[in-house]
């Protein structure tokens, strides 16, 4: 459907009401693209901790649309990541910035009170329309949309962005998606308490083999309002009613934080899977989130990565409903999300493979590194307690102009972020537009965001495009620097933030290649 203009008028479906789902429909609605949430649930369930740890990247995503800074402001801020074995000390790392981000490497805040946070935003939304209590039951395409059956009504769309969770099996069966991978045999007991536990509020704990769980592993994160995480690793079996009533569970805690006085918020046992679709986009419908991945939960790079999948969604299915890229852009939606669904479910499978070993052979190692960890430094770096969440490199994108000078070098140190450079998420940084100071950040996110040292025409027919001098806008020179940017080059930033390409040059031919490229035109 399209009005007098050519525009479409039909909405985007966006299945499943959690934190992807919202922020997917938040993102539309910024590009201008109306849109229906469905959810199969009569109402939010607001219980428990669930994802708690949210990156700075997340943030300034949520920041385009409103939220960012509240969920900054509520959240608890923590800067240090801290492992131990025993009652030993092994290690501790703070988190770079290769510019100077306006949000702190993470928060740690309720999916809870984060999903609120975004339910106001969309209340104030009028191109967004939640209906509760719908379960889809049929997914049909044709050549120009998606028909949506919800029961006795259908529902058409332009695309669909499936993000109902983990418990999607019937909706991937419909559209004919393996969802490969294994589920591990223990547990986690997660318990929420509220206690006064000073000196643990900025800073993450990981515990291995502890005296109060041997054998098994302890992580606690410090949230708001003197609540603290506690996930315990126990055996297949575990039975938390039995473990309550006896007062094991009490006993577990005063383990670790003594005779403090406590009150336990929430309390559940989890199990945890790795697995991954083979296709992320069946035609106009792009799975995302715990739909299409899941991953153990060391690195908190579940609700992390499921947000990243929402805005490279969105954007891509706002630039092909508007005209300004090719329906062929969404298939690039598959390629990027894919290889960073491969590249977490890569680095938590080591996790836990130094975990919980699957052989003798790596069980013996494990003992070996942890107890050299304490005395050696190079024995440190081969302990593995969770390489937390990082925004992925397109290095390999369609989208990706390669610059032979900037070579990608693979995955970067942890706690570090890979140099700035095509395919990288770009520094962020204060700049002057205008006489107004803003982030860069903020303006990539409007658009293709081109900087150069030059005057630029800008090429025509690919939507927005913004050209700026970076001697204008960085007056203090510190963007540049973030950037290792040298004089006559040329950037080009993607709707999302990331580096498409760098250029030697203001060559105008060029550059609208680049940007055809960009938009999927290649």
């Amino acid at each position: 459907m399209s009005d007098a203009s050519g525009q479409r008028t039909d909405p985007v479906i966006v299945i499943g009401n959690g934190p992807v789902g919202q922020t997917a429909a938040l993102l539309l609605a910024r590009w201008g693209v109306a849109s229906i949430v469905l959810d199969q649930r009569p109402a939010r369930d607001l219980v428990g901790s669930k994802a708690i740890c949210q990156h700075r990247d997340v943030l300034d995503v949520w920041a385009a649309v409103g939220v960012g800074a509240q969920v900054a402001a509520e959240g608890l801020t923590w800067t240090t990541a801290r492992t131990f074995h025993r009652d030993a000390e092994l290690f501790s790392y703070t988190f770079a910035d290769q510019g100077r981000s306006a949000f702190p490497p993470f928060v740690n805040i309720s999916q809870s009170r984060t999903e609120e946070l975004l339910d106001a935003a969309i209340a104030a939304q009028p191109l967004i329309e939640v209906r509760w209590g719908r379960r889809v039951t049929g997914i049909v395409q044709d050549g120009d949309g998606v028909d949506v059956r919800c029961g006795d009504t259908l529902l058409r769309a332009s695309h669909v962005i499936a993000c109902p969770g983990a418990g999607a099996s019937e909706l991937r069966t419909q559209l004919g998606v393996s969802f490969d991978g294994h589920s591990f045999d223990d547990r986690f007991l997660i318990c929420d308490i509220r206690a006064d536990l000073p000196g643990w509020a900025t800073e993450r704990r990981f515990y291995f083999d502890p005296e109060w769980n041997p054998g098994r592993q302890v992580l606690i994160h410090p949230c708001p309002n003197s609540l603290f995480r506690i996930d315990w690793q126990v055996p297949a079996g575990f039975d938390l009613d039995a473990e309550s009533s006896s007062g094991a569970l009490d006993a577990r805690i005063r383990a670790i934080i003594g005779a403090t006085p406590y009150e336990i918020a929430w309390k559940s046992v989890y199990r945890f899977h790795s697995r991954l679709v083979d296709r992320m986009r069946v035609g106009r419908v792009l799975l995302a989130g715990d739909a299409a991945h899941l991953v153990s939960p060391f690195g908190a790079r579940g609700l992390n990565s499921g947000v990243a999948d929402a805005e490279n969604a969105a954007w891509k299915i706002a630039y092909v409903r508007r005209g300004w890229a090719p329906e062929q852009l969404l298939e690039s939606y598959h390629c990027e999300r894919h290889a960073a669904a491969t590249e977490n479910i890569a680095v938590t499978t080591a996790t836990m493979d130094f975990l919980v070993p699957p052989d003798a052979a790596r069980a013996e190692r494990r003992v070996d590194v942890l107890e050299r960890a304490a005395v050696d430094a190079g024995a440190r770096a081969l302990v593995d307690s969770g390489r937390l969440s990082e925004p992925y490199w397109y290095v390999d994108s369609p989208l990706t102009t390669p610059d032979a000078a900037r070579p990608f070098a693979g995955r970067p140190p942890r706690g570090e972020v890979p140099p700035a450079g095509p395919g990288v998420l770009v520094p962020d940084a204060p700049v002057v537009v205008a006489g107004r100071v803003t982030r860069l950040r903020e303006l990539a996110r409007d658009g293709i965001l081109v900087l150069t040292t030059d005057a630029l025409p800008i090429p025509p027919g690919s939507g927005p495009v913004r050209v700026l001098c970076l001697p204008d806008i960085d007056p203090s020179g510190e963007l540049t620097v973030a950037l290792g940017a040298k004089p006559g080059e040329v950037w080009v930033i993607r709707p999302d933030a990331h580096i498409a390409a760098v250029l030697d040059g203001p060559d105008p031919a060029l550059l609208a290649t680049v940007i055809r490229r960009t938009t999927g035109g290649l």
